[in-house]
C-alpha cells in the first residue's frame, strides 16, 4: 500500500468529520467584532440537533452511557451552579475538595476499599481512562526507581489491554512486554509468569478489555504479582461501575478487586457507567504510600509551593461535581436497576448475533459483544450497519467488530432493530462476491512491517483532519 491509497480514506473521513463546512460558517480567525450570543447559541442549538440523533436513538457503540433527557438536563444544572470552580485552589472552592474526595472514597468502597484488610484504599480524580492509566503506570515507574533502583522498567500487559498502556510506555519510558490471549481471549497466565524478569514493575489485567468484553483472570494475575512482589494494575475503565452490580445480580464475575491481595491498583470510568458527564475517571491505589508517587511537587519554584495531583494544573472542578451528583444521585439501588436494563439487553444481543449465520460472538462477554466470521468480510459488514445509521467499533487480529451496549440499547425495540439490521447487512455481504469493507485493507496489517509506516500515516493525517478548520 502507498500512502497516495490513503487519499480516498482521508476523503471518506474528512467528509464525515466536516459534515457543515458548507451550511456553516467556518472561522480561521477571531472575528473583528464579536458575534451576538444568542446568534451563537442558536447556531450551536442547530449543529447539535443535527448530531443528536446519531447516538440519542441507540445507534452508537459506547460512546453515551446513560443518554437519558431527565439525566442531561440534572447534570447541566450541576455544572452551571459550580462553573467557576478549578481543583487548584481548594482554598476558594473547598466544595471541590469535597465532591473529589468522596468520588474517591464511593468508588473505592464499591471496588472492595474499606473490606478487611484494605481499609487504605485510595485515590484522584483524572480527566479519563486513558489518564488514570496514564498516573498509574507513571506511579509504577517512579516507585520502582525508588524503591528498587529500576532504571529500564517493564510493564507485563496482554496484548488485548487498552492502547492507554502503550501511550504510558512511549510517554514515560517504559517497555511493555506482551502477553498473548488464549482460546478464550483471556490473558494466559502462564505466559505472563514467563513474561516477568527483574525489571518488571507492574502486571496488567483488563476487567472487562475493551475489544472483546472479555475479563482477564485477574485472580490468577494478582496471586502472580503478589507473589513476585510487583504491582498489579485492573483495567475497570469499563467495568467498575457494572461488575460490583452484576455480582450482586447472580451473574458469574469472577473476582477483579481490591478484595484479592495482589490488587494494588484499578481505574474506573465514572464517566462511562457511572452515566456521570465526559471526562471524569478514578485512579485507586491500595495504599497512599504508592499514591504519593503520582504527585507533582515543586518547592524551589519561584512562584511559590507548587503542587498537583493528576496531570493537568487547573481543572474544571464543575467536571468532578457532576460525577460526585450522578453517583449520589443514583446509589446502589439505581445502578443495580441500570445494570439489571444493560445486561439483559445485552444479553438479547448477544443471543440474536449467535442465531446469525457466519458470526460468531468471540468469548464469553456480558455487554461488550465482539463478533467475527470466516465467511464474510466483517468490516464490509461494518459499511453495511453503518448504510443503516450504525456507528460500530472495527476490531482487528483476528477482523472482528463489536457493540459496547449502553442504557441507549435498552430503550424499547432498539436491541431488535440492531439484531434485524446485522442480518441484513450479512446478508447484504453475501450477495456481494468479494465484497470488502472500506477499512479491510488498513485493519489487521497496522503490525506488519511492510503496511505499519503507512497506517501509521493515515492516523497522523487522520489527526491533522482533526484540528483543520
Amino acid at each position: 500500500m502507498k500512502p497516495s491509497d490513503l487519499d480516498p480514506v482521508i476523503d471518506a473521513l474528512e467528509a464525515e468529520l466536516r459534515p457543515y463546512r458548507e451550511s456553516h460558517r467556518t472561522y480561521t480567525k477571531l472575528p473583528v467584532v464579536g458575534r451576538d450570543r444568542s446568534d451563537i447559541l442558536e447556531e450551536m442549538r442547530d449543529l447539535a440537533s443535527e448530531e443528536e440523533p446519531k447516538w440519542s436513538s441507540g445507534f452508537a457503540s459506547g460512546a453515551v452511557y446513560h443518554g437519558g433527557l431527565d439525566h442531561i438536563e440534572f447534570l447541566n444544572e450541576v455544572y452551571a451552579i459550580n462553573s467557576q470552580a478549578n481543583p487548584l485552589h481548594p482554598e476558594l472552592w473547598p466544595s471541590a475538595v469535597k465532591y473529589e474526595a468522596e468520588v474517591v472514597a464511593m468508588t473505592a468502597s464499591m471496588l472492595g476499599g474499606g473490606e478487611a484488610g484494605v481499609p487504605s484504599v485510595c485515590g484522584t480524580v483524572s480527566s479519563g481512562g486513558t489518564e488514570s492509566i496514564l498516573l498509574a503506570m507513571r506511579t509504577y515507574r517512579d516507585h520502582a526507581r525508588a524503591e528498587r533502583g529500576i532504571t529500564e522498567p517493564e510493564v507485563v500487559v496482554p496484548v488485548s489491554a487498552h492502547a492507554a498502556f502503550d501511550k504510558a510506555a512511549q510517554y514515560f519510558g517504559i517497555t511493555l512486554v506482551p502477553v498473548p490471549l488464549g482460546p478464550d481471549y483471556k490473558a494466559d497466565v502462564q505466559a505472563a509468569e514467563q513474561a516477568i524478569t527483574s525489571r518488571t514493575v507492574a502486571l496488567v489485567a483488563s476487567a472487562p478489555g475493551f475489544p472483546h468484553g472479555v475479563i482477564d483472570p485477574v485472580e490468577q494475575l494478582s496471586d502472580l504479582a503478589f507473589r513476585r512482589r510487583i504491582g498489579c494494575h485492573v483495567d475497570a475503565c469499563l467495568g467498575g461501575f457494572v461488575l460490583p452490580w452484576a455480582e450482586r445480580l447472580g451473574y458469574p464475575v469472577p473476582p477483579f478487586d481490591f478484595r484479592l491481595p495482589g490488587v494494588t491498583s484499578m481505574s474506573a470510568d465514572t464517566h462511562k457507567f457511572g452515566y456521570a458527564a465526559k471526562g471524569t475517571s478514578v485512579v485507586l491505589y491500595r495504599t497512599s504510600e504508592l499514591r504519593r508517587y503520582q504527585y507533582y511537587r515543586n518547592v524551589s519554584w519561584m512562584g511559590g509551593l507548587y503542587y498537583s495531583p493528576t496531570f493537568a494544573g487547573s481543572r474544571p472542578g464543575a467536571i468532578s461535581a457532576e460525577a460526585w451528583a450522578s453517583m449520589i444521585a443514583f446509589g446502589e439501588e439505581g445502578y443495580t436497576i441500570a445494570t439489571q436494563a444493560l445486561l439483559e439487553t445485552a444479553a438479547a444481543i448477544r443471543k440474536g448475533v449467535e442465531a446469525i449465520d457466519d458470526l460468531q460472538v468471540l468469548g464469553d462477554p456480558l455487554w461488550v459483544i465482539a463478533f467475527a466470521s470466516d465467511q464474510v468480510d466483517v468490516y464490509a459488514v461494518m459499511d453495511q450497519m453503518s448504510l443503516r445509521g450504525w456507528n460500530l467499533n472495527g476490531l482487528q487480529n483476528p477482523p472482528a467488530a463489536h457493540i459496547c451496549v449502553t442504557l441507549r440499547h435498552a430503550q424499547p425495540g432498539v436491541a431488535d432493530r440492531f439484531v434485524a439490521d446485522l442480518q441484513a447487512s450479512v446478508e447484504a455481504v453475501r450477495h456481494i462476491p468479494g465484497s470488502q469493507g472500506v477499512m479491510a485493507p488498513i485493519y489487521g496489517m497496522a503490525g506488519t512491517q511492510k503496511t505499519r509506516g503507512t497506517v501509521e500515516e493515515l492516523l497522523a493525517r487522520y489527526g491533522d483532519l482533526q484540528f483543520k478548520a
